[in-house]
């Protein structure tokens, strides 16, 4: 369904709006003056170097990406809008800013000129103003005029009307071609495909769409100053958030579904401080957190239990934390959760450790913790041989109780930089300006057989968020108590409140 079928369909039933020329003329009078426009983003300044990155990639190939639409929820009613990560990290706009824009890079001479095609504000005595619930100013807000855009992103700016006409330019002409970033706005990838097809660039097309896609995923695996700012900001906000959790737990075990308590505690915070949540918040109680993906989160919250909690705030600019914590829901851990969490801890110092060494790769930090996770297990007699057996090819054992990753990258989304080549991500060495995650855990699940049944039920994870700098790696959230003591130093400092 396009855009104009979409809006139509939601517009059908519901306007009963006057459509004569003295009622517009009536309601677009007598308006004061508008506040002043927006000031130049920080981030304006970081813009140019981003594009000139993608530039030097796709010499001659004019390239768009789409910020995307709305997406329904249920009949005329929307999700909120987030941009696709590459339009936010290109063009700096974050919270629900721009639906249905597109950044076009035009090939020029040296290089590639930037234009922001977006739908700028109407004028107060057009039917827009009042009619449209799409962008009428009386339905979302005045949206910025395209001076207003401009000197916020520091972008030249454009109407969406003039999108199909810059698009078409010299297609196929002097070696112009064209890429646009795949599966994120239906309307311009169709106009893409036509266009491409009658300038006999059809051939190929899928193929340059993805490797615009990969270069996009690729650039951020290297963050810059402000990016990292933002990240710092994230883990700041995002540990807010775990205090409200842990004010939370009295109520939580008093509720039925004392993990939708834990989970709302936290989302209250992500939305006060920041764009929301950047990512479906877990909060796992008891052989809930043995569930990797655990975001039912409604179950209760018994006391005596463990409850690992992995969320983090969304900034404005949609970056994002990732942090996981693992509480003990009474304050204090007993002897065997601690000896669990004893080894995840142990766990990721060594990953952590393993990083700060000249030449690490990514993956390193993976199989540093994977050591001590296979010796801990090996100790309490789980593995059928050695903790060396299980790490050598063709073992793995140790991966029935630790199944995922230790690390992911992390920026403007959870698991950044996906569509990277993985010479560039898991085999690459760690360079100055990559943030990443540790997270080792271990997971005995309450019918696991092979575990001892005093450690049943019992999960724990923990996860930090890393920035590597030109001496070694930097725990960003070190801050956020991770330790045995500290853990429950925290949790009676803020019962104590």
């Amino acid at each position: 369904m396009t855009k104009e079928q979409n809006l139509e369909r939601r517009e059908s039933n519901r306007s009963q709006q006057p459509s004569n020329g003295a009622f517009r003329e009536f309601i677009g009078s007598d308006w004061g003056e508008r506040p002043p426009g927006p000031e130049r983003a920080a981030v304006a300044d970081y813009l140019p170097a981003r594009h000139a990155k993608l530039s030097e990639r796709f010499p001659g190939v004019r390239l768009v990406l789409p910020a995307g639409g709305y997406k329904v929820r249920n009949n005329d009613c929307d999700y909120r809008f987030r941009a696709h990560s590459a339009f936010a990290h290109m063009t700096g706009l974050g919270g629900e800013l721009e639906p249905d824009a597109v950044l076009v890079l035009d090939p020029v001479e040296g290089g590639h000129e930037a234009t922001l095609y977006f739908h700028p504000r109407a004028s107060r005595s057009s039917e827009e103003f009042y009619a449209d619930s799409r962008y009428g100013e009386f339905w979302v807000g005045a949206r910025p005029s395209l001076a207003e855009m401009a000197a916020l992103t520091g972008l030249r700016c454009d109407s969406i009307d003039r999108l199909d006409d810059a698009l078409a330019k010299d297609l196929g002409q002097g070696h112009v071609g064209l890429a646009v970033v795949p599966q994120t706005d239906a309307g311009v990838e169709a106009k893409a495909e036509e266009l491409r097809r009658r300038a006999g660039l059809a051939e190929g097309a899928a193929q340059a769409d993805a490797e615009l896609e990969r270069a996009l995923s690729e650039i951020r695996l290297v963050k810059d100053e402000w990016e990292i700012g933002q990240m710092r900001e994230a883990v700041d906000a995002t540990r807010e958030g775990f205090d409200a959790i842990i004010a939370s737990l009295p109520r939580a075990t008093g509720h039925r579904r004392g993990e939708r308590v834990v989970e709302g505690a936290f989302g209250a915070k992500a939305r006060e401080e920041g764009n929301g949540t950047g990512y479906d918040t877990i909060a796992a109680s008891g052989n809930h957190a043995n569930t990797l993906h655990w975001i039912d989160n409604d179950g209760p919250v018994a006391p005596g239990d463990l409850i690992l909690v992995d969320a983090g705030v969304e900034l404005d600019s949609l970056y994002t934390a990732d942090i996981t914590r693992t509480l003990p829901v009474s304050g204090a851990f007993t002897d065997d959760q601690a000896a669990v969490y004893q080894a995840v801890l142990d766990a990721a110092d060594r990953a952590f450790e393993k990083a700060q060494e000249p030449g690490c790769r990514f993956v390193d930090v993976h199989n540093a913790a994977m050591e001590v996770i296979a010796e801990r297990l090996e100790s309490w007699g789980l593995l059928p041989g050695t903790a060396a057996q299980s790490l050598a090819p063709g073992g793995g054992y140790h991966r029935r109780w630790m199944p995922h990753g230790t690390s992911h990258h992390l920026g403007i989304d959870v698991h950044d930089c996906a569509q990277a080549r993985r010479e560039m991500y898991v085999e690459a060495e760690l360079e100055p300006g990559m943030v990443f995650t540790i997270e080792p855990g271990l997971y005995f699940r309450e019918d696991d057989l092979k575990v001892p049944e005093r450690l049943r039920g019992i999960g724990v994870r923990i996860e930090d968020d890393i920035v590597v700098t030109a001496d070694g790696a930097e725990r960003i959230s070190e801050g956020i108590p991770r330790t045995i003591a500290g853990v429950e130093e925290w949790m009676a400092a803020i019962a104590g409140r």
